[in-house]
């Protein structure tokens, strides 16, 4: 007889939001964003800014004369002082407030038994090394190209969403044992 998986009981629901509040909220502060800074919400070009300010203070003069690199090191303040990274950085303060304040602020690698933590971990640095550069391509993440794009009634916003959700039940089964 083959021994099954025994599953943990979930955690209190009580600890967790609502998801449909959740969504309301997340809705109320994408008009916020769009209100206060004039742009929607995204992170994927963080990176890019951080690399900016890096090389700039390496070589300078590379940056100054690069086409890439130039569009991050010519804005006034330079490429840290950009709304993105306070945006980011508020989503981290906020991340560690809200499991603080619900009783979930620890560190753990959730995986199947089937799998190492190791090996988790080293497929999510892998998904978001992939997402990072899938984001740069499209000139933005899901955040930016969907929610952004559905929010002003854009058609590419809401293709946007729709290959999002396409593409993971279509990979979803073939990483599943990754979870489940």
């Amino acid at each position: 007889m083959e021994k099954k998986d025994v599953k943990k009981p979930n955690p209190d629901p009580k600890k967790y939001m609502n998801p449909y509040l959740a969504g309301v909220i997340l809705g109320f502060v994408l008009i916020a964003a769009f209100y206060f800074s004039g742009r929607g919400l995204g992170a994927s070009g963080v990176p890019k800014r951080i690399t900016a300010a890096t090389v700039h203070v390496l070589a300078p003069g590379h940056t100054e004369h690069s086409v890439f690199y130039s569009k991050y090191t010519n804005k006034p303040g330079g490429p840290l002082k950009d709304f993105l990274n306070f945006e980011v950085l508020g989503l981290i303060i906020g991340g560690f407030i809200s499991g603080a304040l619900s009783g979930r602020l620890k560190f753990t690698v959730e995986h199947s038994p089937k799998i190492t933590s190791r090996k988790r971990l080293l497929f999510a640095f892998i998904g978001g090394i992939l997402f990072e550069y899938g984001a740069s391509m499209a000139r933005g993440c899901t955040s930016g190209a969907a929610l952004g794009g559905m929010a002003v009634l854009a058609t590419g916003g809401f293709v946007t969403m729709l290959a999002i959700f396409g593409g993971a039940y279509m990979f979803a089964y073939f990483f599943r044992k990754l979870w489940i």
